[in-house]
C-alpha cells in the first residue's frame, strides 16, 4: 500500500500535521527553517539505523531484551530537539531516540541494555534520567522536578514520555494532576502507539482519546500526528514556550503506531493482523514521509543518505568496541544506586552477597 491509496485512520482524526504522509506540505506556516528540517531527518535516521542494529545485537546475544521503537522516532525527535540544552527529559523504557538526541552515547546505550549497571548512571549535565523500567514512575518525578525548576527560577522545563498503556497506571494521575495543580512547567507526551503490550488502546479505555483528559487537570490538551516530526517539533515548542511564561505544564497526545514488536521477546503476531502494522510502515513512515518533502524541495539527495548512514555505521562500531570494554559487572553492583542512603536491609545483603562471593 503506497501513501497515495493509504486510506484515512480513524486514529488520526483531529490531530495536527504540517506534512502529509506523502511529504506534501498541508501547513506551511508551521514549517522551521531548513536547518532545523536537516537536523531533524538526520537525527532520525540515526535512531533508525541505531534500532535495526540493536535488534540484530540481540538476536546475536550481544544485548539483553531490546524495546525496539522503529517507525516511532518522530514522536521522539521532534519533541527532543524542541528543548533547550538544560531542559529535563525523562524517558520510557522505549525512549533510544530520544537519548540520542539528548546528546546519550551509543556505547552508553549498548550498555544500558547490556543490563550494565555503568549503563545507568547518566552523566547529570545531560539532563536526562535512565530509561524507566516501571511504567508511569516518570510522571511525579517530572512534576516534582517541574517545580522545584519554577522555584528556582531557572526558566527551564521537564518532559516526560508514557505509553497509552501508561496513562492507565494510577502514577499518571497523581503526576499529572500534581503538575496542574501546582502550575509546574512540564510537558507530557503521551506515545500513543496502539498497543499496550497485546492489550488495544480501545480495550485499555473508554476515552475517546487520550488528550481530553487534560481538561481534567487544568492544562491544554493537544493531539498531533506523531509520525510527522515537524508537526511534533512545533507543539513541543509551543508546550515550552507556555510552560516558561509560568502558564503551567501542557499534555500531547502523540498518534503513532507500533509497527515492530513490544519488545525482541515479543510476538505480535499473536494478538493483532499484521497488516495493520505493514499500512503504517509502507505508507506513513516518518522518514519517508520528510525526505521525500527534503527532496521535493532539493535538500536531500541519495549520496547525502549514504553519507548518513556510513557515518551511523562508523559510530555503532567504534561504540561496540567502548561498549565491550567495560568492567565486569560484580554482584553486589545490583544493590548500588538505588537509594542515596542504603537501607539497613541492603546493607545486610550486601555483606551476604559479598560473603558468597569470598567462597567461590
Amino acid at each position: 500500500m503506497t501513501a497515495a491509496t493509504l486510506l484515512p485512520d480513524p486514529r488520526l482524526e483531529g490531530t495536527l500535521s504540517v506534512l502529509a504522509p506523502d511529504g506534501s506540505l498541508l501547513r506551511p506556516d508551521l514549517v522551521p527553517d531548513d536547518e532545523t528540517i536537516l537536523n531533524l531527518y538526520k537525527s532520525m535516521r540515526r535512531a533508525r539505523v541505531f534500532d535495526d542494529r540493536a535488534m540484530v545485537l540481540q538476536r546475536q546475544g550481544k544485548l539483553g531484551v531490546y524495546p525496539c521503537f522503529g517507525g516511532m522516532e518522530a514522536t521522539q525527535v521532534g519533541a527532543a530537539t524542541a528543548l533547550q540544552d538544560g531542559d529535563w527529559v525523562l524517558p520510557t523504557y522505549r525512549g533510544t531516540a530520544l537519548a540520542m538526541v539528548r546528546g546519550m552515547s551509543l556505547a552508553h546505550i549498548l550498555l544500558a541494555w547490556r543490563g550494565h549497571p555503568a549503563g545507568y548512571q547518566v552523566d547529570p549535565k545531560l539532563h536526562i534520567l535512565p530509561f524507566y523500567i516501571p511504567i508511569a514512575n516518570q510522571i511525579p518525578h517530572t512534576a516534582g522536578i517541574a517545580l522545584a525548576e519554577k522555584r528556582r527560577g531557572t526558566g527551564l522545563v521537564a518532559m516526560a514520555f508514557i505509553g497509552d498503556g501508561g496513562t492507565s497506571e494510577g502514577d499518571f494521575h497523581v503526576g499529572v494532576n500534581f503538575a496542574g495543580a501546582f502550575g509546574a512547567p512540564a510537558i507530557f507526551v503521551i506515545e500513543n502507539n496502539g498497543w499496550a503490550i497485546s492489550t488495544p488502546t480501545s480495550v485499555q479505555t473508554a476515552a475517546k482519546n487520550l488528550a481530553s483528559r487534560a481538561e481534567g487537570y487544568g492544562m491544554p490538551g493537544v493531539r498531533v500526528d506523531g509520525n510527522d516530526v515537524l508537526a511534533m517539533y512545533h507543539v513541543t515548542r509551543e508546550a515550552a514556550e507556555r510552560a516558561r511564561r509560568g502558564e503551567g505544564p501542557t499534555l500531547i497526545e502523540a498518534i503513532t503506531y507500533r509497527i515492530l514488536p513490544h519488545t525482541s521477546s515479543d510476538d505480535p503476531g499473536r494478538y493483532r493482523e499484521e497488516t495493520e502494522a505493514q499500512a503504517w510502515k509502507s505508507g506513513r513512515d516518518p522518514g519517508k514521509r520528510l525526505r521525500a518533502y527534503l527532496e521535493g524541495r532539493g535538500l536531500w539527495s541519495e549520496d547525502q543518505e549514504q553519507q548518513v548512514m556510513q557515518e551511523m555505521e562508523a559510530e555503532i562500531k567504534a561504540a561496540m568496541l567502548l561498549a565491550d570494554q567495560a568492567p565486569e559487572i560484580l554482584p553486589e553492583a545490583l544493590l548500588e544506586h538505588i537509594y542515596a542512603e542504603p537501607l539497613p536491609e541492603m546493607l545486610e545483603q550486601l555483606e551476604e552477597i559479598r560473603a558468597l562471593g569470598a567462597l567461590e
